[in-house]
Protein backbone atom coordinates (compact mmCIF):
# COMPACT_ATOMS: atom_id res chain seq x y z
CA UNK A 1 0.00 0.00 0.00
CA UNK A 2 1.33 3.40 -1.21
CA UNK A 3 2.40 5.99 2.08
CA UNK A 4 0.24 8.83 1.85
CA UNK A 5 1.77 11.99 0.49
CA UNK A 6 0.42 15.88 0.71
CA UNK A 7 -0.66 15.08 -2.59
CA UNK A 8 -3.17 11.93 -2.19
CA UNK A 9 -5.58 11.09 0.52
CA UNK A 10 -5.00 9.09 3.50
CA UNK A 11 -6.26 5.46 3.42
CA UNK A 12 -9.48 5.09 5.39
CA UNK A 13 -7.90 3.02 7.77
CA UNK A 14 -4.21 2.32 9.17
CA UNK A 15 -2.86 -1.09 9.55
CA UNK A 16 -3.33 -1.96 13.64
CA UNK A 17 -7.03 -0.84 13.62
CA UNK A 18 -6.46 3.16 14.25
CA UNK A 19 -6.87 5.04 11.81
CA UNK A 20 -4.45 8.43 11.80
CA UNK A 21 -4.45 11.74 13.50
CA UNK A 22 -6.98 14.35 11.66
CA UNK A 23 -5.32 16.41 8.63
CA UNK A 24 -3.96 19.83 10.18
CA UNK A 25 -5.40 22.79 8.53
CA UNK A 26 -2.66 25.71 8.76
CA UNK A 27 0.80 25.38 9.53
CA UNK A 28 3.10 26.52 12.75
CA UNK A 29 4.96 29.17 10.99
CA UNK A 30 1.80 31.30 9.97
CA UNK A 31 0.64 33.85 12.43
CA UNK A 32 -3.07 35.15 12.53
CA UNK A 33 -2.21 39.04 10.96
CA UNK A 34 0.20 40.12 8.75
CA UNK A 35 0.91 43.22 11.14
CA UNK A 36 1.71 40.52 13.82
CA UNK A 37 4.08 38.26 11.66
CA UNK A 38 5.89 41.96 10.81
CA UNK A 39 6.13 42.64 14.52
CA UNK A 40 7.44 39.33 15.16
CA UNK A 41 10.18 39.89 12.29
CA UNK A 42 11.23 42.97 14.07
CA UNK A 43 11.71 41.80 17.04
CA UNK A 44 13.59 38.49 15.59
CA UNK A 45 15.63 40.58 13.06
CA UNK A 46 16.76 43.09 15.71
CA UNK A 47 17.72 40.65 18.36
CA UNK A 48 19.80 38.77 16.03
CA UNK A 49 21.52 41.66 14.47
CA UNK A 50 21.63 43.45 18.07
CA UNK A 51 23.18 40.22 19.43
CA UNK A 52 26.38 40.13 17.30
CA UNK A 53 26.75 44.05 16.40
CA UNK A 54 26.89 44.75 20.11
CA UNK A 55 29.43 42.08 21.31
CA UNK A 56 32.16 44.93 20.61
CA UNK A 57 30.53 47.50 22.85
CA UNK A 58 28.65 45.19 25.93
CA UNK A 59 30.25 41.60 25.61
CA UNK A 60 29.78 38.24 24.76
CA UNK A 61 26.57 39.24 27.57
CA UNK A 62 24.65 40.46 24.22
CA UNK A 63 24.66 36.53 22.81
CA UNK A 64 21.83 36.31 24.97
CA UNK A 65 19.60 38.07 23.01
CA UNK A 66 20.59 35.32 19.73
CA UNK A 67 17.47 32.81 21.21
CA UNK A 68 15.00 35.59 21.39
CA UNK A 69 15.52 36.31 17.80
CA UNK A 70 15.15 32.41 17.12
CA UNK A 71 12.22 32.26 19.05
CA UNK A 72 10.80 35.06 17.47
CA UNK A 73 11.47 34.04 14.07
CA UNK A 74 10.25 30.94 14.93
CA UNK A 75 13.49 29.19 13.79
CA UNK A 76 15.31 30.76 11.32
CA UNK A 77 14.79 33.72 8.76
CA UNK A 78 13.51 30.86 6.08
CA UNK A 79 10.97 29.80 8.66
CA UNK A 80 10.36 33.33 9.05
CA UNK A 81 10.13 34.18 5.48
CA UNK A 82 7.71 30.90 4.51
CA UNK A 83 5.30 32.07 7.70
CA UNK A 84 5.29 35.46 5.85
CA UNK A 85 3.82 33.74 2.67
CA UNK A 86 1.66 31.19 4.50
CA UNK A 87 -0.36 34.55 6.31
CA UNK A 88 -0.78 36.45 3.18
CA UNK A 89 -1.99 33.78 1.51
CA UNK A 90 -4.27 32.28 4.24
CA UNK A 91 -8.11 32.75 3.10
CA UNK A 92 -6.90 33.20 -0.27
CA UNK A 93 -6.27 30.05 -1.78
CA UNK A 94 -7.50 26.54 -0.96
CA UNK A 95 -6.39 23.15 -2.03
CA UNK A 96 -8.64 20.51 -3.12
CA UNK A 97 -8.32 17.28 -3.93
CA UNK A 98 -10.59 14.96 -5.58
CA UNK A 99 -10.02 11.52 -7.39
CA UNK A 100 -5.95 11.77 -6.86
CA UNK A 101 -5.81 14.99 -8.84
CA UNK A 102 -5.78 18.56 -6.63
CA UNK A 103 -6.25 21.78 -7.69
CA UNK A 104 -5.76 25.40 -6.34
CA UNK A 105 -8.98 26.88 -6.28
CA UNK A 106 -9.48 31.08 -4.74
CA UNK A 107 -11.95 31.54 -1.60
CA UNK A 108 -14.42 32.64 -3.84
CA UNK A 109 -14.57 29.72 -5.39
CA UNK A 110 -12.66 30.26 -8.87
CA UNK A 111 -10.33 27.85 -9.81
CA UNK A 112 -6.41 28.50 -10.07
CA UNK A 113 -5.74 26.18 -12.85
CA UNK A 114 -6.01 27.95 -15.90
CA UNK A 115 -3.46 30.38 -14.24
CA UNK A 116 -0.51 27.69 -14.35
CA UNK A 117 -1.84 26.89 -10.64
CA UNK A 118 -2.64 23.48 -9.94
Amino acid sequence: MPLPTTDTEAPASVPGGGSGPPPRSGSSFASASVPRHLARGAVGFGSLIAAFALVPVFGPATLLLAPVGVVALRGCPMCWAIGLAETVSRGRLRRQCANGSCELTSAGGRSGGGNGIS
